[in-house]
């Protein structure tokens, strides 16, 4: 996407996208800011906010904007909150720790997060840390043990895993692993 505009005579012309957009009214300008913004993806209340602001929209515009976006169900920070832990978490394989720093830089507020978070328990989450593990397993080998439980703790607690769990995680699968490659082997009488 350029960032330019096609007039109905099929001319882009972003400058004249600006100049067409300033003279706007500021709650029509702040409408169009705020749909343009939302048409590429979900946002929270606060990117929006935020966005507003750096367009120099004055702050009671842009909260009776963001407000009537709201109730039109346009904005809605509880359900960017859910999508999001549960894209991350399948996707990237982020803990709640990690899922909830993320959500806090965006604006969500705290119990909305604390709410999102909480639909993964510690057997989903602890899940997930062993597939992460288990695709990482292989890429360690030939290290010593030590070496390769720090490695694979490290890319756990790197995604937000609690250090106990990680450490639980990692040696289970080292554990594994070692006993696979001694079942085949039997001692020659």
């Amino acid at each position: 996407m350029t960032g330019r505009t096609e007039w109905p005579d099929g001319s882009p012309d972003s400058s004249r996208a600006e100049k067409e957009l300033s003279s706007q009214d500021p709650a029509e300008r702040a409408r169009a800011i705020c749909l343009r913004l939302l048409t590429g993806t979900p946002r929270t209340r606060k990117q929006l906010a935020d966005a507003l602001r750096k367009r120099e929209i004055p702050d009671e515009i842009a909260d009776e904007v963001l407000s009537r976006f709201e109730d039109v169900g346009l904005i809605d920070d509880a359900a960017f909150a859910g999508a999001w832990v549960e894209s991350r978490h399948h996707g990237r394989g982020l803990a709640r720790r990690a899922l909830a720093r993320e959500l806090r830089t965006k604006g969500v507020d705290p119990g909305l997060i604390q709410d999102a978070v909480d639909r993964l328990d510690s057997d989903q989450e602890e899940a997930r840390a062993r597939e992460l593990v288990d695709r990482k397993l292989r890429a360690t080998r030939g290290l010593e043990r030590d070496r390769r439980l720090r490695r694979l703790a490290g890319m756990l607690a790197r995604k937000g895993y609690p250090e106990g769990m990680a450490l639980r995680v990692v040696r289970q699968a080292l554990e594994e692993e070692e006993g696979e490659d001694t079942e085949g082997l039997e001692e020659p009488f």
